[in-house]
């Protein structure tokens, strides 16, 4: 019997990833030896990189979208394919696709050219996919390692600067640290229950009955979940674990502070979710307590102390945590309501970061540096009035004023929240909400009312850049007029996590 037949539906169902694996593969074969071909004269190639990346990455999406094979549990357990797995790849190897088109431009007006910037990009995102399809404690480790690893040279790779190489060395001993704890609570787990499947302990643990029989098992089992949730909080930047977040988004190159805020917290989130809403799903009232708390704290500091923050990337790194606040808000309830709130919400954000990350790449001052304080758009209504207008919207959609998507998505977020009698957190919410308006007002109010004492003539917006603003905030508008679309898309993916 030939081997290869015994794991054909396997094959079929990771051959996204293995697809993916070969061409970041191929391309860094191509990289090496033809940047360094003195025959072609040591030739610059990461633009011609950079746009294969851009494709692989879509052929990628591409594959999962045609997967023939609904749903399939592959490789003994380890890996899971459904409707929350396909759409969460999709989205977020788009988004990526999005992120290298857009990074290609600023990437050469930094003087960067380096092509490892793009399989270091395509190598996150093969970890970001694994982490997604993760069914097991083993391999979600090991996917969060893949993308961490990237990640962290990335953050550094700008080698002239001193900020960014400290972002990396920040985010490398944090990183390190946060992935001990993850590997601690996973030994715990395994230690007292014997598994690192995901469905073999949900199986456990729903016999509360048996459980309650063995006191200190049960108690290690939640300190193991305690050091996992923890872990998967610091990825987050959650409050208290987001000390990292800051430093990083401003020291690391714009571009690739763009790519942490938009990519890899929905691949986190998924292994969240699974983990958390299917597997630790008899032990609610245990750790409940935990992400509410987090949650709060993350909606409370992000939304006071990003009031201070005179650099706009730093504004929006707290701006960052606040969302997640928010995020674990929805997290938090346990429901079917709760996680369709939660992966809408997500998305709405994607887009909207996306967008106001770009305008922060696109606004490249002539005969400056980018722009670092929340002074340089002033009078951006003048000088490029369209820019101005698309970065009012959206971020009037990330405080959530209608009629845009993120009226919506925090809508959904508090209505998840007040179902399942959380009125407290959400009426704190609801607060932290209106105050968080005020820094988003208030660049509104720089861009269009304030008079700059010294006038800022920006560079023109690539076509790549002007593409995604303009669809990012087609889409905006759009889903609030008419959010069926991304509701029933989101409420698939959650009835994965209870079917």
């Amino acid at each position: 019997m030939n081997f290869s037949s015994l794991f054909l539906n396997d094959i079929v169902n990771v051959l996204p990833e293995l697809f993916l694996a070969t061409s970041i593969l191929i391309l860094l074969t191509y990289g090496v030896i033809y940047s360094t071909s003195h025959y072609y004269n040591y030739p610059i190639i990461s633009k011609a990189i950079s746009w294969l990346s851009v494709l692989s990455l879509l052929l990628t999406a591409l594959l999962v979208s045609n997967n023939p094979v609904p749903f399939s549990i592959v490789l003994n357990n380890t890996f899971i394919h459904d409707t929350l797995t396909a759409n969460a790849k999709i989205i977020v190897l788009v988004f990526a696709a999005l992120c290298l088109m857009t990074a290609s431009n600023y990437v050469r007006g930094q003087r960067i050219n380096s092509f490892e910037y793009y399989i270091l990009t395509l190598f996150s995102m093969l970890g970001v996919i694994l982490l997604i399809a993760s069914y097991d404690l083993i391999s979600a480790y090991l996917a969060i390692e893949l993308q961490s690893l990237a990640l962290y040279v990335m953050a550094s790779f700008k080698k002239d600067s001193a900020f960014s190489t400290e972002a990396g060395l920040k985010y490398f001993i944090l990183g390190a640290f946060s992935s001990g704890l993850l590997l601690f609570g996973s030994t715990l787990v395994y230690g007292f229950t014997g598994t690192t499947n995901f469905e073999d302990l949900a199986r456990l643990l729903s016999n509360t009955s048996s459980l309650d029989a063995n006191v200190f098992g049960v108690n290690a089992i939640l300190v193991g979940i305690t050091f996992i949730s923890a872990g998967m909080l610091f990825k987050l930047a959650a409050a208290p674990f987001h000390m990292w977040s800051p430093d990083v988004y401003e020291g690391a190159p714009t571009t690739v502070s763009t790519f942490f805020a938009v990519v890899p917290k929905l691949g986190i989130f998924a292994v969240f979710l699974r983990l958390f809403h299917y597997a630790f799903y008899e032990l609610v009232p245990y750790w409940q307590h935990t992400i509410i708390w987090c949650a709060l704290a993350s909606v409370i500091i992000g939304s006071f102390v990003a009031i201070r923050q005179k650099k706009i990337k730093r504004l929006l790194a707290y701006s960052a945590i606040s969302h997640v606040g928010y995020l674990l808000i929805a997290f938090s309830t346990g429901t079917i309501e709760g996680s369709q709130a939660l992966i809408f919400y997500l998305v709405v954000y994607m887009m909207t970061s996306i967008n106001i990350w770009n305008v922060v790449v696109s606004t490249e001052v002539v005969g400056e540096s980018r722009p670092r304080y929340n002074t340089d758009f002033g009078s951006m209504v003048v000088t490029n009035p369209i820019l101005a207008i698309t970065t009012a919207l959206i971020l009037f959609s990330m405080a959530g004023v209608p009629p845009l998507a993120g009226f919506c998505a925090k809508l959904f977020v508090f209505f998840s929240a007040i179902e399942s009698s959380l009125y407290f957190i959400a009426i704190i919410a609801i607060l932290t909400s209106v105050i968080s308006a005020f820094y988003y007002i208030r660049i509104i109010k720089i861009m269009f009312f304030e008079k700059s004492k010294k006038w800022f003539f920006y560079k023109p917006v690539s076509r790549e850049t002007s593409l995604v603003l303009g669809t990012t905030l087609m889409f905006t508008v759009f889903f609030f007029a008419n959010p069926t679309l991304l509701f029933i898309i989101t409420h698939k993916m959650a009835l994965a996590l209870y079917i």
